[in-house]
């Protein structure tokens, strides 16, 4: 039988975890992109309440955050909805911070406008092999990585690619979408648009954000409230937020900057719902069923009580 000051011992070490886990820091993965400083500019900026936590904010480029999800290192981290097919088993989807194309989407440019036939002759400059853009590539294609050409380059060097011939067309993402013609480079294909027109206007899955799934369901709740409260503060002080994410904009002036924040940061961001839901588990799917991912993902939506 326990004995009173075992009781209120038992009591005591219940309530040190307590107030050790309220006062945990985490770390907090995302690209130094001006989407992600956006959505962020009130965790970073100490402007919200975060229920106690801390958030130490880890600034690196998509590609480096998917590779970084393999090996299970961050606590929360944007990554590839193409990448998450890889990390299921350790990391479950939040419900804010996607980047959801909706009718618009990763393009395909080049010097001329080329048809998908011709495209897939081409030597094709992408971002990485573990983006969802890469993915989308080999659905539009209707063929898997190895049965056409490509060369992998840093995002912001992929028009260079193109200009100098080192690859005939460029997959480009980021604020590429809004940057091609100044490049005197014509679309062959938007994969936003393609993917809207074959499944019913849903949006192309991109990006989202993952909470390990060492958290147990409720403090990943309560972690999805916090980031989800980050993006709203931003919606509701756009100029502020906007001017915070301008240091990450690469050489974008605000009008262009806000432009593309306004792409990937709205409604879908918020909350991307059960069309959003839809659309990750169609993407990862019908992938599967072509053979570019090697099996069915049980995927993991984390829920918040009354949304």
């Amino acid at each position: 039988m326990l004995s009173v000051l075992d009781v209120l011992f038992d009591r005591l070490c219940g309530a040190f975890e307590t107030s050790r886990m309220q006062r945990r820091k985490l770390t907090l993965g995302h690209s130094p992109d001006p989407d992600d400083a956006f959505m962020f500019y009130g965790l970073a900026r100490g402007l919200i309440p975060t229920d106690g936590f801390e958030f130490e904010h880890i600034l690196q480029d998509i590609q480096t955050l998917n590779e970084r999800a393999t090996r299970g290192e961050l606590d929360i981290s944007a990554i590839s909805i193409h990448a998450y097919a890889f990390v299921s088993d350790q990391y479950a989807l939040l419900p804010s911070g996607a980047s959801m194309g909706d009718g618009y989407g990763p393009m395909l440019v080049a010097k001329e406008k080329w048809t998908r036939e011709q495209v897939a002759t081409k030597r094709i400059a992408v971002p990485g092999t573990m983006t969802s853009a890469f993915l989308a590539l080999q659905l539009w294609l209707e063929k898997p990585a190895k049965e056409f050409d490509f060369v992998v380059v840093p995002f912001d060097r992929i028009f260079e690619a193109v200009r100098t011939g080192r690859a005939e067309v460029g997959l480009i993402i980021h604020e590429g979408q809004l940057t091609y013609r100044n490049e005197g480079l014509e679309v062959c294909e938007d994969l936003g648009k393609w993917w809207s027109r074959e499944n019913g206007g849903l949006p192309l899955p991109l990006g989202g954000n993952v909470i390990h799934k060492r958290f147990d369901p409720e403090t990943r709740s309560r972690i999805a409230q916090i980031l989800t409260a980050s993006i709203r503060f931003s919606l509701d002080h756009r100029a502020e937020a906007v001017e915070h994410a301008l240091q990450y904009a690469r050489d974008m002036g605000r009008e262009l900057a806000d432009r593309f924040v306004g792409m990937y940061v709205n409604d879908w961001t918020l909350d991307y719902g059960e069309r959003g839901r839809e659309s990750i588990r169609r993407f990862l799917g019908r992938a599967f069923e072509r053979g570019l991912l090697p099996h069915r993902q049980e995927l993991e939506f984390v829920t918040v009580p009354g949304v």
